[in-house]
C-alpha cells in the first residue's frame, strides 16, 4: 500500500499540525517561495513519487490561499504522486452556489472546476454551505459533518428544554437534524434582506418560552444575523441562547456584534483560524475528525461510521 503523507498549505499550518500529530504523521517539508511581484511557488522538499499524498488547507480569503492549494497540487501531480487528496476544511466561495440574480458567477462551480483541473483525485471537506455542491465535483467528495463535534459538547453541557433555531429558511435542514439527535423542537427565525450582509427585518417561527435555544449555522460571516436572531429569540422569551457554527469567518464587525449580542456562548471549530480572542466564544478541533476520514481513505475503508447516527 502507498505511503501517506501530510502536506500543509500556509494558512492552515495551524491545524495541519494537528491532524498530522492525531494521525500519527509527521507533516511533509514543503518551502512556499514568492517572486517580489507576490507570484507563489510552493515546491516539496521531500519525494512524494508513488505515495498518497493529502495536502490539507482551507480556501479563506485572500485568494491566494486557494492558488496556493492548486500549485501544490499540480506539483504533487507531476511529482509522480500515486493519488492527491485535497482536504479542504472550510471551502470558501460556497455561498455563491447558484444564479439567484441576473448576470453572476456561480462560484462554487468554478471552485470544483480549478480544483478537479489541478489534478486533485478527491476532495475532503466539512460542512459545505449547500450539500448540492458535492455534485458539482467530477471526482469523489468525502463531505464530513461538523454535528460530530458539537452533538458531544452539547450533551456535556446538561441543558433541559432544549429547542434549536435556523437562523434563516436556507437552514432548516440542518437545523431539523439536530434537533432530531436531541428529540427536541425547532423554530426559524425568518429574514429578508436589502442586500448582502445587511438583515433589513426578521421575525420568529415557533415558541422559545423558557426554552435553552440553540442556533445552528455553517458559517458566520459579520455576525449581523446570529445577532439579530439571538436577541430576537430573548425577546420572545428564551431562557439563554447559544450558537453552533462550523466555520468562524468573523469578518468585518462580527467580533462588535457577538459580543453586544443575547449570545452566552458562540461554539465555533478550528476550520479557520480566530482573528482575536472573546469570553463568548469557544473553539473546538476538527484535528481528529479529519485524521480519522484521511486514515479510512487510505484503508479503502468507508466513513459512515465517523457520522453520529
Amino acid at each position: 500500500m502507498s505511503n501517506v503523507k501530510l502536506f500543509s498549505g500556509s494558512s492552515s499550518l495551524y491545524l495541519a499540525e494537528k491532524i498530522a500529530q492525531a494521525y500519527g504523521n509527521r507533516l511533509g517539508n514543503s518551502v512556499f517561495q514568492k517572486f517580489s511581484d507576490g507570484e507563489m511557488s510552493p515546491y516539496f522538499e521531500e519525494s512524494v513519487r508513488g505515495c498518497d499524498v493529502f495536502i490539507i488547507q482551507s480556501t479563506f480569503a485572500p485568494a491566494d490561499n486557494l492558488m496556493e492549494l492548486l500549485l501544490m497540487v499540480d506539483a504533487a501531480k507531476r511529482a509522480s504522486a500515486d493519488s492527491v487528496t485535497v482536504v479542504v476544511p472550510y471551502f470558501g466561495y460556497a455561498r455563491q452556489d447558484r444564479k439567484d440574480k441576473p448576470r453572476i458567477a456561480i462560484a462554487a462551480k468554478l471552485m470544483a472546476n480549478l480544483i478537479t483541473a489541478s489534478g486533485a483525485d478527491r476532495l475532503m471537506t466539512c460542512d459545505l454551505h449547500a450539500d448540492q455542491i458535492q455534485g458539482f465535483f467530477d471526482i469523489p467528495v468525502d463531505h464530513l459533518d461538523g454535528t460530530t463535534i458539537f452533538v458531544p459538547y452539547l450533551r456535556s453541557l446538561g441543558l433541559d428544554n432544549l429547542v434549536f433555531a435556523s437562523p434563516d429558511v436556507g437552514g432548516v435542514k440542518r437545523t431539523r437534524n439536530y434537533a432530531a439527535f436531541f428529540s427536541a423542537d425547532m423554530v426559524v427565525c425568518d429574514k429578508h434582506r436589502k442586500r448582502a450582509n445587511e438583515v433589513a427585518s426578521m421575525q420568529l417561527i415557533g415558541d422559545v418560552k423558557g426554552a435553552n435555544v440553540i442556533l445552528v449555522d455553517d458559517l458566520i460571516d459579520t455576525g449581523g444575523t446570529i445577532a439579530k436572531a439571538a436577541n430576537l429569540l430573548m425577546e420572545e422569551g428564551a431562557k439563554s441562547v447559544r450558537a453552533v457554527c462550523t466555520h468562524p469567518v468573523l469578518s468585518g464587525p462580527a467580533y462588535e456584534n457577538i459580543e453586544n449580542s443575547a449570545l452566552e456562548e458562540l461554539v465555533v471549530t478550528d476550520t479557520i483560524p480566530l482573528k482575536k480572542k472573546s469570553d463568548k466564544i469557544k473553539t473546538l478541533t476538527v484535528s481528529q475528525l479529519f485524521a480519522k476520514a484521511i486514515r479510512k481513505i487510505h484503508d479503502h475503508e468507508s466513513i459512515s461510521s465517523l457520522f453520529i447516527r
